[in-house]
């Protein structure tokens, strides 16, 4: 268990707490905090507090991390396409309809099933039992290039990229329409669809800040091929962004058409490049993962 103190400045006043622990410990997740708030591991001037508590200078602020629990998800032997490995990580190039980690009516058959496997007990435990290594994710239906840590060290450095934006990523995809400007940037907040709460949206009121820079790769009849790099990491953010700018991704029927022309298995997103420091060796190091043989082939039936 760890426990840690800490007294509300001018500045940090008015955040509500969950948002204020996610910031100070980026290693873990909102919703870890949540629960952990739940739990009453949190305390306010001696007090237990809710999600909602929106902190005032001078509180006093107990926090209490229990130790990992003993995880129970359970190890499969499934194949990975390992981009790079080493004793503090390991890419891999995720295939289309592979869940990163276990979560509801998803418990096996995921990316953490088979990392269990092939990685045993190394993997870090900040993200607790669910998500052990999983430091970022990308979704079930998109392909490519995840970093997995296997110690709590690897994880805390790679959050700390996260949490600055200095991870290098670039995607490729297929959107709708033309794209006339040769490049752009998107910079507009993501959050919560205030309807649809499955679905995520531009939203200027209660989103976060969200920016992806596009060029043109080539263009079709109907459709453009693009790089995508993203400056920050919001949920579904290439997705909504080309959408937001109507030209959403091929597949997406979430947040584009609800038809697709072509028999496809979810959008035409694909994480290609990802580079940060060696949380070890402090160089720059990248991996590309190359596109999948239905991506490269839809670009070859596209009418120009």
């Amino acid at each position: 268990m760890e426990q840690y103190y800490c007294e509300i400045t001018h500045e940090e006043s008015g955040k509500r707490i969950d948002r204020f622990l996610s910031e100070q410990f980026p290693q873990y997740s909102r919703s870890f905090w949540q629960k952990l708030i739940k739990e009453q591991k949190i305390l306010v001037n001696q007090k237990e507090s809710k999600n909602n508590y929106k902190l005032n200078t001078g509180d006093q602020v107990e926090i209490e991390i229990p130790d990992p629990e003993i995880l129970d998800v359970e190890p499969e032997n499934i194949p990975l396409d390992i981009l790079y490995e080493d004793e503090d990580l390991i890419i891999v190039n995720k295939p289309k309809g592979m869940v990163v980690h276990p979560s509801a009516g998803h418990y096996t058959n995921t990316l953490v099933n088979a990392l269990l496997y092939h990685c045993k007990d190394q993997l870090s435990g900040i993200n607790g039992t669910m998500r052990p290594g999983i430091v970022h994710r990308i979704d079930q239906d998109t392909t490519g290039s995840l970093v997995v840590c296997k110690n709590d060290f690897a994880h805390n450095a790679l959050a700390e990229q996260l949490k600055v934006h200095s991870i290098t990523r670039k995607y490729r995809a297929i959107v709708h329409g033309v794209i006339k400007e040769e490049e752009g940037t998107i910079d507009q907040p993501i959050g919560r669809h205030p309807i649809d709460r499955k679905k995520m949206a531009v939203n200027h009121k209660n989103g976060k800040e969200a920016v992806t820079h596009y060029r043109v790769l080539e263009r079709f009849q109907k459709y453009t091929y693009i790089e995508c790099q993203l400056e920050t990491g919001r949920t579904h953010q290439i997705r909504v962004h080309m959408s937001s700018i109507s030209h959403p991704i091929l597949g997406d029927t979430v947040y584009g058409p609800a038809k697709c022309p072509y028999h496809l298995q979810g959008q035409t997103l694909h994480a290609m490049v990802l580079g940060f420091v060696h949380p070890r060796t402090g160089a720059y190091f990248e991996v590309t993962a190359p596109l999948p043989d239905y991506f490269e082939e839809l670009l070859k039936k596209l009418p120009k």
